[in-house]
């Protein structure tokens, strides 16, 4: 039986999935995180071993002196993290521990956005013009090669936080205050095109397992427009002839990176003229439940299907891509506690058979509808083998659902 080292078990949201699905393929799993073991669900308690509390995750050096404690007394065989932030700390540990597994310079790549498009401009891959900056002076030189539009964001960001589309040197006096606090950042050129995933889960750089989702709208256009109701897209035939440049170049990302064994989630882009742009990649999976959907989509538990990839070197899921599978995201309109939820009756009694979640905040329950997060005050998921018409009935919920807060 091998012991499993996940990092941060309990966060993000779906992280206790991944740890369940660990302890379901057998391996022996302790959490390594901040919070107390008390804090931790009774479903992720039970899934995990130990659970090693640290005070700070983020101080390593003390982190990996907790880890090596424990390693002496029940040898550590992996360690696994699917959290972008805990990417560095859980290659440090490997290396540490002598364990296999990506290193701290094979993780690079992953988390600074700069250095990832360099390496695969260097594998002749179609990537936005851009460059780095640390100051204000650094991001006007930047903006001068790369030409309006724009986009700035970390440079070792994930989703869409701090990022700013900018069109005109006006907006761009505006923007730099608001990412002052962001030590290094991207400066890249705008892609006019649709925003697509290439998500994959391999095994020793072979890829076991496929899915290609796109956003309705796009997610910076949704980020910086907080009313509209995001949606992700799970897209059933992935021989679509529109998804074909895009799909050869995350093979060729996949390859260029040398990346091996677990879950990545790539974003590109789908220009009208139909040229794919590539345009950045975790060795993680996707967050704001895009799994749930690839789940959905084929009936499967992808949660265990990584788990099993990485433990045992195997994915036993039999993948039938059954449905288009679409998840539109909710924001309350007003602030402070839910006061009704209107359209949702309807909705269920016209089209309930092809909703298969639902996750809203609840009536008197406090809005969670922060600018930060996709998720915001809920979701509704829904499936449907015809395209045309999960994108209807997607429509309808966005349109027709609304929570009021007040």
């Amino acid at each position: 039986m091998k012991t499993v080292l996940m990092v941060s078990p309990g966060f993000p949201v779906e992280m206790p999935l991944f740890t369940r699905g660990l302890a379901a393929v057998g391996a022996r799993v302790i959490g390594l995180g901040d919070q107390p073991a008390g804090a931790l669900s009774p479903e992720l308690r039970d899934a995990l071993q130990h659970h090693i509390q640290v005070p700070n995750l983020w101080n390593e050096d003390d982190v990996i002196r907790e880890v090596f404690a424990v390693h002496r007394q029940v040898r550590i065989d992996q360690v696994e993290c699917l959290w972008e932030a805990g990417m560095y700390l859980a290659a440090r540990i490997r290396e540490a521990l002598g364990l296999p597994g990506m290193t701290t310079e094979e993780t690079k790549p992953y988390r600074d956005k700069e250095l990832m498009k360099q390496v695969l401009e260097n594998a002749g891959i179609r990537t936005p013009r851009h460059g780095s900056a640390t100051s204000e002076s650094q991001v006007r030189d930047a903006v001068a090669h790369v030409g309006y539009p724009l986009v700035i964001k970390p440079i070792d960001g994930a989703g869409s936080n701090d990022t700013f589309r900018i069109n005109s040197p006006d907006e761009l006096e505006q923007i730099l205050p608001r990412v002052r606090h962001v030590p290094e950042v991207s400066v890249e050129e705008f892609v006019d095109g649709a925003d697509c995933t290439f998500d994959t889960v391999c095994i020793d750089g072979r890829v076991v397992y496929l899915n290609i989702c796109f956003y309705r709208p796009r997610a910076l256009e949704s980020r910086l427009n907080p009313w509209i109701s995001q949606q992700t897209v799970g897209i059933r035939d992935l021989q679509m002839p529109d998804l074909q440049q895009g799909k050869q170049m995350g093979f060729e990302v996949l390859k260029a990176l040398g990346f091996q064994t677990g879950f990545t989630h790539m974003e590109w882009y789908w220009k009208q003229n139909g040229e794919a742009v590539f345009g950045e990649i975790g060795a993680r999976p996707p967050g704001a439940r895009t799994v749930d959907v690839m789940n959905f989509t084929s009936d499967i538990d992808l949660f265990r299907g990584w788990a099993e990839a990485a433990v045992h070197g195997r994915f036993s899921q039999h993948v039938d891509r059954k449905y288009n599978t679409v998840a539109i995201f909710k924001k309350a309109r007003g602030e402070g506690r839910i006061q009704r939820i209107e359209g949702l009756s309807r909705l269920m009694a016209e089209i309930g058979h092809h909703i298969c979640a639902i996750d809203l905040t609840p009536v008197g329950a406090p809005t969670r509808s922060g600018m930060r997060s996709v998720i915001g005050d809920g979701y509704v998921m829904l499936r449907h083998p015809d395209f045309q018409r999960t994108l209807e009935m997607g429509d309808r919920v966005a349109q027709e659902l609304q929570l009021y807060a007040g």
